[in-house]
């Protein structure tokens, strides 16, 4: 039986599960202080995982003419079990952080540009779910990765699951 301190979780230094997105985080900061990738950290990976995965939506997206369709504002792939968290502002970062970080790949969003972006809404109140898969293999892709490619390639892969929730 695992007690909650053991559970595999995603938090983030800046963002309480449930809590508001801080503006620097969204389309709406200011300045340089705007579309910054928000710090994300993680614990207790479950037993066997070779990479990370994460998939960043806003689960409360309505198409202009119909239903509420996902929107992908991040995706990232490739992430080794040796690295515990992602830097505020990493995004588009990976090659100058290098190390560990190096082999790390970001995906298309949404906007059908690779890395971060963050919202910009006509109202607020929507959801915005991060959501980091372990996985029991690397994922290996093209030129091109996105949430649709992701969820084709770990289906079978899954070790666990952690979410961590936001408003916006």
């Amino acid at each position: 039986m695992t007690t909650p301190s053991d559970e595999f979780r995603l938090v983030s230094p800046r963002v309480n599960h449930e809590g508001r997105l801080p503006r620097q985080y969204t389309g709406e900061g200011q300045g340089a202080k705007k579309n910054i990738s928000p710090p994300l950290e993680w614990y207790n990976l479950p037993e066997g995982t070779k990479s990370l995965a994460l998939v960043v939506e806003d689960i409360d997206a309505p198409e202009p003419d119909g239903p509420i369709v996902p929107w992908t504002h991040w995706v990232v792939v490739n992430i080794p079990p040796t690295v515990k968290g992602l830097p505020e502002g990493f995004s588009g970062k990976e090659e100058e952080l290098g190390g560990e970080y190096s082999g790390i790949k970001e995906g298309h969003n949404d906007w059908k540009v690779p890395g971060w972006r963050g919202p910009v809404l006509p109202h607020h109140g929507h959801r915005f779910v991060f959501k980091l898969y372990a996985l029991d293999d690397e994922l290996h892709f093209g030129h091109k990765v996105t949430k649709q490619k992701v969820l084709e390639a770990i289906e079978g892969h899954v070790v666990g699951e952690a979410v961590l929730m936001a408003k916006f």
